[in-house]
């Protein structure tokens, strides 16, 4: 990967973070601010219940990132497989930004049925009563495998890079970069909240990801025809 992607995929993830990341991950944020963080307890000690809750986040996309990188490495072995990838990985990509613009339903139905799912219910429901600081990682751990059309986006481009190693850091950097915002909202910061800025961000980063799919498509696509690159 060139150097330029890795910037573009942190100014994805960063203005993304702005809009989607606290459309979906804000509810857990709330949630667990307002039961499990007394408002008596220090800013540092708040701080470090916040950044065990990313912490556990990022955790869990290193893990899908490398997951998703060795998948993507068993279909690199010729020139044609290779291409394929990138088709699907563009497609997932386009549906992803589709999703975000309010087009397409697809990602917001794996996203509520894995809210309603019990499994889910019971975990949220035991690490939401604890107060320890383990619980607030394993929240974060638990948040991280929570199906996100944003997410998506990314684990698209983890497989596309066909390697376990390029996959996982893709994912760190994915999740690190969104760490700054929720972190900010987890300190109650109300500018990150207002709706008109998050949409606009929500928008900037969902035009990024169309773009980037239609890209990886037409790369896909040239494997196959002799087309201009």
């Amino acid at each position: 990967m060139h150097g330029i992607e890795w910037w573009l995929i942190i100014s994805i993830a960063f203005a993304g973070s702005f809009g989607h990341c606290i459309g979906m991950c804000g509810g857990f944020i709330v949630a667990y601010s307002s039961t499990k963080i007394d408002a008596s307890m220090s800013r540092s000690a708040q701080l470090i219940r916040h950044g065990a809750y990313n912490i556990g986040r990022v955790s869990s996309y290193i893990v899908l990132g490398m997951i998703f990188g060795g998948i993507g490495a068993l279909f690199s072995f010729n020139m044609q497989t290779h291409g394929i990838l990138f088709i699907f990985a563009g497609i997932v990509m386009i549906i992803t930004a589709l999703g975000m613009f309010g087009l397409s339903k697809l990602i917001h139905l794996l996203e509520r049925g894995f809210s309603t799912n019990p499994l889910f219910k019971t975990l949220f429901s035991r690490l939401i009563k604890s107060k320890s600081i383990g619980s607030f990682y394993a929240l974060g751990v638990m948040n991280g495998f929570f199906p996100c059309g944003f997410v998506f986006f990314f684990a698209a481009k983890a497989a596309a890079s066909a390697s376990i190693i390029n996959g996982g850091i893709i994912m760190a950097v994915f999740g690190l970069s969104t760490v700054p915002t929720l972190l900010a909202l987890g300190q109650s910061v109300s500018f990150f909240k207002e709706i008109a800025f998050r949409q606009t961000m929500n928008r900037i980063a969902a035009l990024a990801i169309l773009i980037y799919g239609i890209y990886s498509v037409y790369y896909g696509l040239a494997y196959f025809f002799d087309l201009p690159m």
